[in-house]
C-alpha cells in the first residue's frame, strides 16, 4: 500500500462514522441521484436448502469476503459484501431477498471514489464468483425468501485493508 493509499484509508475510517446520514441527506436534497434498480452481472440464484447465514460464513471463512455497507443499496438487496483484493480493487457481491446473486468486480471506493461513484471499471468476473459461491448458487431460478443482514449499515462491520505489519 502506497503512502497515499494509507493516507485514503485514514480519511475514510473518519468518513465511516457518517458516512450513512450524509449519503441519506444528499440523496433525499437531490443533490446526488442513485437509481437503485438492481445493477447488472447476475450470477444465479441461492442454492435449495441454503440459507444466508450459511453462505456469509462460507464467503467470509473460505475467502474474505465481508460487510461493504457504504455501497449502494438495490431494491431486494438483503447483502452487500465485498472482497477486497488490495486497497485498490474489490469483488462486489448481492444478494436479494428472492435469492437472486449478482456481482462484479470494481475500483473501491476507498481508492477511486469518483471513479467508483460513476460506476467506471466495473467488471464482469463472474467465473471468480461461481468459484467463491460454489455450491451455494445454481444456474436455474430458485425463489427465495430472505431477509436483511443485521449488520448491513453497520460501521464496525466494514471490511477493509489491513495492513501488513
Amino acid at each position: 500500500m502506497t503512502f497515499f493509499d494509507k493516507i485514503k484509508q485514514k480519511i475514510w475510517h473518519f468518513v465511516y462514522e457518517f458516512f450513512l446520514p450524509v449519503q441519506r441527506f444528499l440523496l433525499k436534497h437531490h443533490i446526488i441521484h442513485h437509481e437503485n434498480k438492481r445493477q447488472k452481472y447476475h450470477i444465479g440464484w441461492l442454492a435449495p436448502g441454503k440459507t444466508l447465514e450459511e453462505l456469509k460464513l462460507h464467503l467470509h471463512s473460505k475467502w474474505g469476503f465481508g460487510n461493504h455497507f457504504i455501497a449502494w443499496t438495490d431494491n431486494g438487496q438483503v447483502l452487500s459484501w465485498r472482497k477486497l483484493t488490495d486497497f485498490q480493487d474489490q469483488y462486489h457481491l448481492r444478494v436479494f431477498s428472492d435469492g437472486e446473486i449478482r456481482g462484479h468486480f470494481e475500483f473501491t471506493p476507498e481508492a477511486h471514489p469518483i471513479e467508483h461513484f460513476k460506476e467506471k471499471g466495473e467488471v464482469n468476473k463472474r467465473e471468480d464468483f461461481l468459484k467463491f459461491l460454489s455450491d451455494f448458487v445454481v444456474k436455474g431460478i430458485h425463489v427465495s425468501s430472505l431477509e436483511m443482514d443485521p449488520d448491513a449499515y453497520s460501521p464496525d462491520s466494514e471490511i477493509v485493508m489491513e495492513e501488513k505489519k
